[in-house]
């Protein structure tokens, strides 16, 4: 008999416990759904890319460029239904950043615009990895956000730079001395054995 009223009182504390434990585990979905709910309400209104258009003569310069053409169509083209889509978007983003460097015009293959382009990798690479994240820390996503925007501004300036260096004339004689400075050029102060 005892045996039976402590086999019944053990079964009524299970049934209560695990009616609490799911109680407890539909409180912490909801607050969960909150609170993935306020992180994408913050990513959203802070996914704001303002690339400004560069002047005309640097745009026929890179319009060839179709890495970049496309790379800056996805960056333009905002998620707008759920954190998925911002997730999805950032690791396109990435892949595109990561096809700049591929085919640079010949013009613009220097060392300044491939560490400029370096940048905006690293930053692209960083808002992709922390969006994708458990727990999404949404105000470094956007301030990732910004520091890609002026990123990308500090290259396209870079670019314009090249392109206005290339319509300064050149004096006469300049690039001969231009050739004159080039030590690995330059005429050996030994004479020439015979």
């Amino acid at each position: 008999m005892k045996f039976k009223i402590i086999s019944f009182l053990v079964l009524i504390v299970f049934v209560v416990s695990c009616k609490d434990n799911t109680e407890e585990l539909k409180l912490e979905q909801v607050k969960e759904a909150k609170k993935k709910e306020v992180v994408f309400d913050n990513i959203n209104k802070g996914w704001i890319f303002n690339i400004a258009p560069v002047e005309p003569t640097t745009q026929s310069r890179i319009n060839g460029w179709m890495e970049w053409r496309n790379f800056l169509t996805e960056i333009n083209q905002k998620p707008k239904s759920s954190i998925g889509a911002f997730q999805k978007k950032a690791a396109t983003l990435s892949k595109k950043v990561m096809d700049l460097t591929t085919t640079i015009p010949p013009e613009f293959n220097k060392p300044q615009v491939k560490a400029r382009i370096a940048v905006v990798t690293t930053k692209v690479k960083s808002m992709d990895l922390f969006i994708h994240l458990n727990q999404i820390p949404d105000v470094k996503v956007v301030k990732l956000v910004g520091e890609i925007n002026m990123e990308i501004e500090y290259l396209q300036l870079q670019l314009e730079e090249i392109v206005k260096r290339s319509q300064i004339p050149k004096e006469d004689g300049e690039p001969d001395f231009s050739k004159m400075r080039d030590t690995t050029r330059a005429i050996p102060n030994t004479p020439i054995q015979k």
